[in-house]
Parts: structure tokens; sequence; C-alpha cells
């Protein structure tokens, strides 16, 4: 009997997981079980959700990765507050059951630490702010290299610096910053982008080193080439948009642009207790560019 169950669960999970990665997440929330059995019964328990009771922090969360990301993890049964420095676009997050909506500057530590003096304490950070740089180093000048480091990088150890105490005082927690596959492979064109995401991998590696006998793992995901609104901004940048979508696509070797809600089901999986041992990496979700 209890065999017959489980194999109906398994079906079950495979037909509900087939669409897209937040549907995924959705089944094996749902079917994720165990059987206890005790003198003569059993009894079919669904184990909580993978963040349910936490609290998390989301950076730039107005659109793209950060958007996706925000409402996994709600959906996950975090209670997530959304940042970003646009509130008119944080508008709709703020509809969104189990997230509630802050505008915040992250390059501004005041900001920073005046939100975080009004919040209670967070389980998990989502570092997601960051700018993309078109150029070789022959391109890039001063004021593009210290853009490129203050939003990529020095948001991060704001935000970082003035999250970790109230993650010590609790007893733990996840830290999942956002770095990029040009951080592990030169890309034409991405001189200070690529420079200053590889300082992203070696921020997330130095304070899961410092912090991991406190109970706080930080890790990082590297995307591929994702389709959002920020991409769609570059490619109208060129004089040929529709030649230079093609050359993005070209560059991915399954073919294809990744999904926003991709690179979320990695950071929900870097968030939670599933990756309780995983501290310190950075799980590269790029289609097969690092390969």
């Amino acid at each position: 009997m209890i065999n017959k169950v489980l194999r109906s669960l398994v079906f079950m999970m495979e037909k509900l997981s087939v669409g897209s990665p937040l549907e995924s997440i959705r089944a094996h929330e749902f079917v994720n079980h165990t059987w206890q059995s005790g003198a003569g019964s059993g009894t079919l328990r669904i184990m909580k959700k993978r963040l349910e009771g936490k609290r998390a922090l989301v950076t730039a969360a107005a659109q793209g990765i950060g958007e996706a990301t925000a409402r996994a993890f709600a959906e996950a049964g975090a209670t997530v507050v959304a940042t970003d420095i646009n509130g008119e676009k944080l508008s709709e997050l703020a509809r969104v059951p189990g997230i509630q909506t802050r505008v915040l500057d992250v390059m501004s530590r005041s900001a920073i630490e005046a939100m975080i003096a009004e919040e209670a304490a967070f389980d998990v950070l989502f570092n997601c702010a960051g700018t993309v740089h078109n150029g070789s180093i022959l391109d890039c000048t001063d004021e593009d290299w210290d853009l490129a480091f203050d939003l990529n990088v020095k948001s991060m150890f704001r935000v970082s610096q003035a999250v970790i105490p109230g993650m010590i005082a609790a007893g733990g927690g996840s830290i999942v910053n956002v770095s990029s596959i040009a951080a592990h492979k030169g890309l034409v064109n991405r001189f200070a982008y690529g420079a200053s995401k590889a300082a992203v991998t070696g921020l997330t590696k130095m304070i899961a080193a410092d912090f991991v006998k406190q109970g706080i793992r930080c890790n990082a995901v590297a995307p591929g080439t994702v389709q959002s609104p920020s991409l769609d901004d570059r490619i109208s940048a060129f004089e040929d948009p529709v030649e230079a979508r093609k050359q993005f696509i070209a560059r991915q070797p399954m073919g294809r642009l990744g999904k926003a809600e991709e690179i979320a089901a990695a950071a929900l999986y870097l968030a939670s207790d599933d990756a309780v041992f995983v501290s310190g990496t950075t799980l590269c979700v790029d289609g097969g560019m690092s390969i």
C-alpha cells in the first residue's frame, strides 16, 4: 500500500513539474514528503515550503532576475522585502502575497542602514543590483570603472555588512550574490563588467570563510545571457538590434537565452536549507557557456 502511494506521488510530481521552473518548484514543494509508520498506521506528511518562516531581502527587485527571485522566494513561503531604486516599477510586486516593497538606493550607506534599522533581521539576502558596461579597456573611463565596481560590488559589500549582524544574532542565514559567467570566461567588450563580477566571486568566498562558524552561508549564482528588460535596453542601443540579438543567442550553446525564472530557481536552492552544506561556491546557470 505504501509503495503504491509513493509511486502515485512520484507520478504526480513528474506531471506537475512540466512547464516553467517555478511550476517545478511548486510541484516539488507539494509532493515532497516523508512516510512515517507507527503501530499499525501510517501518516503522510507534506513538508513545509522551503523558505517558510524566513525573512528575505532582495535588491534590484523591480524587474528581471530580481523580480523573478522575489516572486520565487514568496512562493516558497518567505516574507520578502523587495527593494529597488525605482519605486514605480516595484508597484506590481507590492500586490504579490508575501512581498512588501521598499525604495532603496544600494549605493547609499545611510539609506541601507536606515532600512535595516527599521526591519527585523533577515534570514536570506539576495544581492542582485548591477550594471553592464559595454566595451574593452580602451573604451572604459574612470567613471565607467567606478560605476561598475560601486554598483556591482560595493553595493553587495554595504548591504551584506548591514545584514550579517542580524544573521549572527539569529544563529545563521544565507546570502546569495549575483555574479556572471563573465567572471569565469573572457567575453568580448565586457571588461569592467567581467572584472567587477570576478570581484563578486572573491567577496562571496571571503564572507563564506569568515562566517561559516556562525551558521552563515554565502554563495553566488553566475547567469549566462538572460532575457530581461535590461538586456532589451542593451540590445536596443546597437545599430542593428535584430543582428545584435542573434549574436547574443549564438553565443549560448543551448541556442537560446536564459529565463529569469531559471536563475531564480537556482537562487532559491542556494537560499534554502536544501543547500545547507553548500557555502563559498558559485553555481553557473549559463546554458553551457562555461563548458
